[in-house]
């Protein structure tokens, strides 16, 4: 057996070739830990989102321009899209059948999801099949809790809207209240009616809706202060949103009413009013967490096919009742724009 010649090398060069070879492990040892090999479970996409094309998603509301509610739905979205790297769109159209036909247009545009509220259900029934058809996933939020299974949407996030009235209407009876009065300012609106509805169930002194014109807050502060006028039985104006609330505040003192207030939803002003006492307390569905999650609920459907509540139960945002005992828990998101 022949014998190889012995190395050449000097002590120096042997020492060089160790370091070398030692750091060419160090690499080796690195590159097995996070190169690309890796399974990408400490990555800040994760598991579901490695290799993933982004995605654009429509959310298509019937809120009305300048409505301080669905910017708080609006920031919750867009908080969601930054998160997943969505590229998100934002359409609203108080109008049932332009509501509608901003989904048609969403479709064209060939979007990979859409989020949608259903405050006119059956008017937007069409239109979620022709998403359906075309193959893009659609989900609710905040109105048509009672609707979306039917509608034919694969998840829904918001407020049991008839379980947030009977709440209130407790609480009225807690507070000895006689003669409530429900405001609902946009009639037809199925969410709005629930509320009412809602509260006549558990409340045990008088309930009567008046219908108002939601996007006159003028003609709000109007109607309510005349209808307080007519009769001081009423010892209870109940709002349906924030806004309202602060429209009933003046028709409280334009007609020297003794009626208290309260409110459903929940803003920065309400949250001064009930400081102030001027209002009693705000019924909070979370508006802000309704866009987040029917956002992201989207994003983890597309990228690993989860969806929640199984496909046949809602995930509930609210009610939470915001009072002047809890107000500073909350006050600083409301300050943010968040709550």
């Amino acid at each position: 057996m022949n014998t190889p010649p012995a190395s050449s090398a000097s002590p120096r060069s042997a020492r060089v070739t160790a370091v070398v070879a030692g750091l060419a492990a160090v690499c080796l040892l690195a590159a097995g830990c996070s190169g690309s090999g890796s399974d990408g479970a400490d990555s800040d996409q994760g598991a579901a989102g490695a290799g993933t094309a982004r995605l654009k998603v429509a959310l298509i509301t019937h809120g009305a321009k300048g409505d301080t509610f669905w910017e708080r739905v609006r920031k919750g979205a867009q908080a969601a899209a930054a998160k997943d790297d969505i590229e998100l769109t934002y359409t609203s159209d108080p109008g049932a059948a332009a509501q509608a036909d901003l989904v048609r247009d969403a479709i064209k545009d060939k979007v990979d999801g859409i989020a949608v509220t259903l405050a006119k259900p059956d008017a937007m029934k069409s239109a979620i099949a022709q998403a359906k058809a075309a193959g893009i996933p659609v989900v609710g939020l905040n109105s048509g809790i009672d609707a979306w299974r039917s509608a034919g949407l694969l998840q829904f996030f918001g407020q049991d809207e008839s379980t947030a009235g009977r709440a209130l209407g407790d609480k009225l009876n807690a507070l000895k209240v006689r003669h409530a009065l429900c405001v609902i300012h946009e009639q037809g609106n199925v969410g709005l009616e629930a509320r009412c509805a809602g509260v006549k169930k558990t409340f045990t002194g008088d309930t009567e809706n008046l219908y108002v014109n939601g996007t006159d807050l003028d003609t709000v502060t109007a109607a309510l202060a005349a209808r307080l006028n007519q009769d001081s039985s009423i010892d209870e104006v109940v709002t349906l949103g924030a806004q309202f609330a602060l429209s009933a505040v003046k028709s409280v003192d334009q007609s020297n009413s003794k009626a208290k207030i309260a409110t459903f939803d929940l803003d920065h002003d309400i949250v001064g009013a009930i400081k102030s006492g001027d209002v009693q307390f705000a019924v909070d569905q979370q508006p802000y967490l309704q866009g987040y999650l029917a956002v992201d609920s989207l994003w983890l459907y597309k990228s690993n096919g989860n969806f929640s509540g199984g496909g046949s139960a809602p995930v509930l945002t609210g009610p939470a009742f915001v009072t002047k005992q809890n107000i500073a828990d909350v006050a600083r998101f409301a300050a943010n724009g968040t709550r």
